[in-house]
This record gives structure tokens, C-alpha cells and sequence, in this order.
């Protein structure tokens, strides 16, 4: 039977935060003063010069710590910020497609180790550039098959990166994988160019690895990737506003997304389709790799069930052991181990994991576990502390002199009031 260590009051406050907490500025602070530093941290972080507004919540050892709501919803000041409010999360949108993967591991109906070319073709005999030009590349066979294990782990050869990889970048920018229509259209271009380096051998950051791990759950499932994530993550877990775009009737609680203005250093509203549109879909397809809106309650759900071991109530969504392996560093698997590219990090199954916590420069654990996304939204997982944090902010890194992220004193702030 699933065991959640998730007491009663916790979830009553988080599923009922937005009721609770509907138009208040102020969090929930503890008779102590251990948290006091956190929200003046987040007062200051909204004010004037700062971010519009945020929402954190933190839960330790199954209760609700820590969570409120700073500043606005919109750049002119007018909305202030509640717990009900939806955020585009962007790539915190990752590590949900690593539990779609995982499930169907579970199932038996893939392994990491499999190549992607049984579930897509088309990326049979993968090539690797070698040199040449952008017109001309020069390529040569890679030594090894393409894995689910290579795209989880960023590490499949597929790279933006133009300081070192100019070829390759040049030919994935010209694929326009971001103006594709659907996931098959997605791997379509992908299949077309050749990788930056053999998989297995570098870890490069990039969403394409991301976009084919939803396709590939598509071509498996028999399923839209939206309907997978939708009867077997959003539901059981009760994640009534996650999804890829926001019903009509609720984009009213949608946060502006703003960015810095080049010319006057002033927050403007950024130039993307869902910046325009609040709750329009980020993409023109379900992004695995950076689609979903979600809010700090649904996104604790989900994370709380990985904090959990896999357990959500009386559901077992994932085994104890997946979710050792998804948190488990895999660069240092490989023959030889990948480097990642922060100190004292490796990279899990969509996810960092913390390997040296001195080497970060930051307060946390070994085995810690978590991401971000482009819009200023951040979460963490250690499941030795049984500790989850949540901060979601929306703001796109812009201008000569943009917003310093928060993240880095929020976690210390959050690590330091616990007991």
C-alpha cells in the first residue's frame, strides 16, 4: 500500500491555499523567527527596481513550512499577487516528462538503453559533424546508437552552443524547431542534422533531447503527449491547472511576463506569444521541454509525490527504486563520466543533482535534486531532509542590466530556517 508522509493539514492547505490566501500579501510565518529572513528576502526581492511578485511555498517532513505571496501579478501594479495565480514554469516542465518516460519503463514498454530509432525511425545511423561549414558540413558516423538514457541526460550530441559547436548550431537554428506544429513535426526536422558530438561523450544543455522524449512517449502510449500527462500525472495528482495552455475562463489569473527594456532599463512586457496573450500555449505543440503553465499548489503535488518516493495518497505512481535512479547522477555513469556544467552538480533523469555540496557555493544536500525555468521559476527536492521548495516568479532574463536571479539566497534562506 502507498504511505505519504503528507499530513492532512498540509494538503488541505495546499489545495485550498488559493481560497486561504486570495488577495493577502503577507505569508505564513511560525511563532519563531526562522523564517523571517526568507520573507524579507522576498519583500525586498518585489519591491520597487525588483521583480512584480512571487509566490514561494515549502513544505518539511510532510507540513506545509513556509508560503505566501509578494508584490503584483502585473507590471503596472494593479493585481496584487495571490496563490492561485498560473506561471508559465517553462522547463520545470522536464522533469514531468521524465516521469511520463519512466512510467512506461515501468510498464515495460521501453528502457533507457533502448535507441531512440526503435520508436523513431528515422534517427537510425546518426551523424556527427566533423568539420566543414554550415553549407558544407563534413560528418562522420557516431561509434554509438542515440539512447533514451542520451536524451534524459542532455548528453545525446544534440548542442546549441556556437562558441564550440558552430556547424551544428548553425544547422539546429535553421531547423526553426520552435515554429513546428506538433511533436512528429519536431522530431521530423531533428532527424534531418547531424549531432554536435557522439552521444555519451558531452553534456549539452538543449530542449530538443526533451521534444523527442514526448514524441517518443506519443509513438509509445498511443496517446497525445497531453492526454498522457493528463490521465496519468495531472489527474491522479490533482493538478487541476497544469496544462499547455489556460482555459479562456481562467487566463485572468495568469502573471504578466515581463522583461528589461534595452533603452530605458524599465520592466516591459516580453515579445513571445504567451507574453502577448496570457495563457496562450507557449508553443505550437506540447513542449516537453518547456510547455506547461502551472501554480506553486499543483507543482507541489508533483513534486511531492517524488519527495514521497513515487507515493501520492493511496497511489503509487512511480516505485521508490524509479525515483532513486531518476535523482541519481548519471554523468558519473558514463565510460569515462561527463562533466556537468556546474561545480558540485551532476544531472539526473531531467533533472541536477547536487554531488559536492561545497563545490556550489550554496547551502543543500548530496542527492538534492531540481531544475528551473526560463521565466524565473525554481524548485528543489531533497528527499533526505524530506524538504521541497517552490518559487515562481515570471520575468525573462533581458536588457543591458537584467534581474539578478534569486535562487541561489532563496535556497540558503530556505535551508537555514529549517530545523
Amino acid at each position: 500500500m502507498c504511505r505519504s508522509s503528507t499530513s492532512p493539514r498540509s494538503v488541505r492547505v495546499l489545495r485550498a491555499g488559493a481560497a486561504l490566501l486570495l488577495g493577502l500579501c503577507a505569508p505564513v510565518l511560525h511563532a519563531n523567527d526562522r523564517w523571517q529572513s526568507l520573507d524579507g528576502f522576498l519583500r525586498a526581492s518585489t519591491g520597487p527596481g525588483g521583480f512584480p511578485g512571487a509566490v514561494a511555498l515549502v513544505e518539511h517532513e510532510g507540513h506545509v513550512a513556509f508560503h505566501g505571496q509578494w508584490g503584483h501579478a502585473d507590471i503596472a501594479g494593479t493585481r496584487p499577487m495571490n496563490a492561485s495565480n498560473i506561471f508559465r514554469i517553462y522547463s520545470m516542465t522536464k522533469p514531468v516528462t521524465s516521469v511520463a518516460v519512466l512510467m512506461l519503463m515501468e510498464e515495460g514498454k521501453l528502457s533507457l538503453d533502448d535507441p531512440l530509432s526503435r520508436y523513431l525511425p528515422a534517427f537510425a545511423d546518426r551523424q556527427v559533424v566533423i568539420g566543414g561549414d554550415v553549407e558544407h558540413p563534413q560528418v562522420a558516423p557516431t561509434p554509438r546508437a542515440l539512447t533514451l538514457r542520451h536524451l534524459l541526460t542532455h548528453t545525446s550530441g544534440f548542442a546549441a552552443a556556437s562558441d564550440t559547436h558552430l556547424v551544428a548550431t548553425k544547422l539546429l537554428t535553421r531547423a526553426d524547431v520552435d515554429s513546428a506544429t506538433s511533436l512528429e513535426d519536431v522530431a521530423a526536422r531533428l532527424a534531418t542534422l547531424p549531432l554536435a558530438d557522439a552521444p555519451g561523450t558531452h553534456f549539452h544543455y538543449e530542449g530538443s533531447n526533451t521534444e523527442l522524449l514526448a514524441r517518443v512517449v506519443e509513438v509509445v502510449s498511443g496517446q497525445s503527449f497531453q492526454q498522457f500527462l493528463q490521465q496519468r500525472i495531472f489527474q491522479p495528482l490533482d493538478m487541476r491547472d497544469t496544462g499547455f495552455e489556460v482555459p479562456p475562463a481562467q487566463r485572468a489569473r495568469v502573471v504578466d511576463l515581463p522583461t528589461t527594456d534595452d533603452a530605458s532599463g524599465k520592466l516591459r512586457v516580453a515579445d513571445t506569444v504567451s507574453a502577448r496573450t496570457p495563457g496562450a500555449r507557449l508553443k505550437g505543440y506540447d513542449s516537453g521541454a518547456g510547455g506547461l503553465y502551472s501554480t506553486a499548489a499543483d507543482y507541489m503535488q508533483f513534486a511531492r509525490m517524488l519527495v514521497n518516493d513515487g507515493c501520492s495518497g493511496q497511489r503509487q505512481l512511480l516505485s521508490r527504486k524509479t525515483v532513486d535512479l531518476m535523482m541519481s547522477d548519471q554523468l558519473d555513469g558514463f565510460t569515462p563520466a561527463i562533466k556537468s556544467e556546474t561545480a558540485g552538480e551532476g544531472f539526473g533523469l531531467g533533472g541536477y543533482v547536487v554531488t559536492q555540496p561545497a563545490y556550489r557555493g550554496k547551502l543543500g544536500s548530496v542527492g538534492q535534486f531540481g531544475w528551473s525555468g526560463a521565466a524565473s521559476t525554481y524548485f528543489t527536492i531533497d528527499r533526505s531532509e524530506k524538504l521541497v521548495a517552490i518559487l515562481l516568479m515570471q520575468y525573462l532574463p533581458g536588457g543591458e542590466v537584467p534581474l539578478r536571479s534569486p535562487s541561489t539566497r532563496f535556497y540558503n534562506l530556505v535551508y537555514q530556517a529549517i530545523p
